[in-house]
């Protein structure tokens, strides 16, 4: 019975349809009328739409179906890799000749290079970035100085477990380039750093934490964290770094958190913070080793920058001489302010 009233509304809904055509073509063309043996023709009346009959049947019936709406480019290849650089040198100059009020002339140069390149396909994602400064003052009365001296390799390697959640793997590499002096009052140089002494490399593995859209913050604990302590020199500046005066590594085990943050603030203000706590479960785990840098920068045109970045160190192991001649272990802070002249390139404010 169903299939009977089915087929009967098939045939109704025909019929109308040729009705209506039917309609549109007698409405739309002249008829010959034949009034007292004279044969009158009509004037063909026009459609409202000014089309032809066949033109409007189309329109009637196109116009009851939606235009699908298709985006294709042949030419687009999905980019994973996402890369940049940011470029900064500043410099200042003081010369003075017969100066009344006193001082010393010198030239100072400070450069700082920042550079990423990170790769994001699906659940994956992995993050490498390389920070390397550098800078100096030459006083033409006391000589040569370093001031800024870093080398900072940082990666790491995620996978969504769920939603925020994240499997990851980092690497941390620190260094610096050139040795460093400590000088005493008659201005004799010992020598207290240089390449590879001290470098300290991890590698953690554990989870990571990435609210919002990640881009801002990120929150990493690595309970399985192993760390190298590699101190290529004398004696006397291994055992200043917690070495043994006869081992050039010293290895620890133990956990790791760390908390990157990164926000730019009115499109000219930049705020970037990187704070790890570590704690060697060979050792004693209670004795944490710190590290926490804060950039600021302001961007004043494409070019122009002012920056200051600060590092903040506490470390037990490492001995810091004080002024009446013992060594202990002390908080070590370095400030680095600069009006700079600033480049970037590919993505990097990105």
């Amino acid at each position: 019975m169903k299939w009977i009233c089915k087929s009967l509304a098939v045939v109704v809904a025909a019929f109308l349809g040729i009705l209506a055509l039917c309609c549109i073509s007698e409405s739309s063309y002249a008829q010959d009328i034949n009034f007292f043996g004279d044969t009158v023709k009509k004037k063909k009346v026009e459609l409202p739409s000014g089309l032809d009959k066949e033109q409007e049947i189309c329109r009637v019936i196109g116009k009851k179906f939606g235009i699908p709406t298709i985006n294709y480019n042949p030419d687009y290849k999905p980019k994973f890799w996402t890369t940049g650089v940011l470029d900064e040198v500043g410099f200042s100059q003081i010369s003075l000749t017969n100066w009344a009020a006193g001082g010393t002339g010198s030239v100072a140069l400070n450069a700082y290079v920042n550079a990423m390149a990170n790769y994001e396909k699906g659940k994956m994602y992995w993050d490498n970035r390389l920070q390397l400064s550098y800078g100096f003052v030459q006083n033409f009365d006391i000589g040569y100085r370093k001031a800024d001296d870093k080398i900072i390799l940082d990666s790491k390697w995620g996978y969504r477990a769920y939603k925020k959640l994240y499997f990851s793997a980092s690497f941390n590499f620190k260094s610096q380039f050139s040795p460093g002096f400590k000088y005493d009052s008659d201005n004799k140089a010992t020598m207290v750093s240089k390449f590879l002494a001290p470098a300290y490399s991890t590698l953690g593995i554990g989870i990571d934490y990435k609210p919002g859209d990640g881009k801002v913050l990120s929150i990493g604990f690595s309970p399985l964290t192993g760390s190298v302590v590699m101190v290529n020199a004398d004696s006397a500046i291994r055992v200043k770094y917690g070495n043994e005066y006869d081992k050039f590594l010293r290895w620890e085990l133990g956990a790791q958190l760390k908390v990157n943050f990164q926000k730019t603030f009115y499109k000219d203000f930049k705020v970037a913070s990187q704070f790890s706590l570590f704690s060697d479960y060979m050792g004693n785990p209670l004795n944490m080793v710190l590290y926490w840098d804060v950039q600021l920068d302001y961007s004043f045109n494409k070019y122009l920058k002012a920056s200051l970045r600060t590092n903040v160190i506490y470390d037990d192991k490492v001995k810091i001489s004080r002024k009446n001649g013992k060594e202990s272990p002390m908080v070590q802070i370095k400030e680095v302010f600069g009006l700079n002249f600033s480049y970037t390139i590919g993505n990097y404010k990105k």
